[in-house]
């Protein structure tokens, strides 16, 4: 194995374990209840089908993130919903959500990240996308 190969295998790893840590991590939160993730959602008008469905499709972007085979779709699924948790925070939420100091901000930022470099890393893998750009035999 030389070092790019090493080196893509590393960054796929790490990208992927961290973003489904992250995503994992907050199914508590919205599954249980909790306070904050409460108000989050209601604020944004989505309680409580919106913190069911987003914790749903997190779950499943993290199974896949973590799967070698669908780790491709498992980016692109986060990817999906982590956009939409930006974009609730630079719209409607704020950066600071409840005077944590923009952590969840921060966690939604890295697991865009990891997710796109995960995806980019597994281009590839993608059907449509593959069909296009593995070369050809002639």
């Amino acid at each position: 194995m030389n070092s790019h190969c090493r080196w893509h295998l590393t960054a796929s790893w790490f990208c992927r374990i961290l973003a489904a840590v992250i995503l994992l991590q907050t199914l508590f939160f919205k599954f249980t209840g909790a306070a904050e993730s409460i108000y989050i959602f209601t604020k944004v008008g989505l309680e409580p089908w919106g913190r069911y469905g987003s914790g749903v499709a997190e779950l499943i972007a993290a199974i896949l993130l973590l799967t070698p085979r669908f780790a491709w779709a498992g980016a692109l699924l986060a990817l999906v919903v982590i956009t939409g948790a930006i974009l609730s925070h630079l719209t409607i939420l704020g950066i600071i959500v409840q005077d944590d100091g923009g952590l969840l901000f921060l966690l939604a930022i890295t697991v865009f990240f990891c997710s796109a470099l995960t995806a980019w890393l597994h281009r590839l893998e993608i059907p449509l996308i593959s069909r296009f750009l593995k070369p050809q035999h002639v």
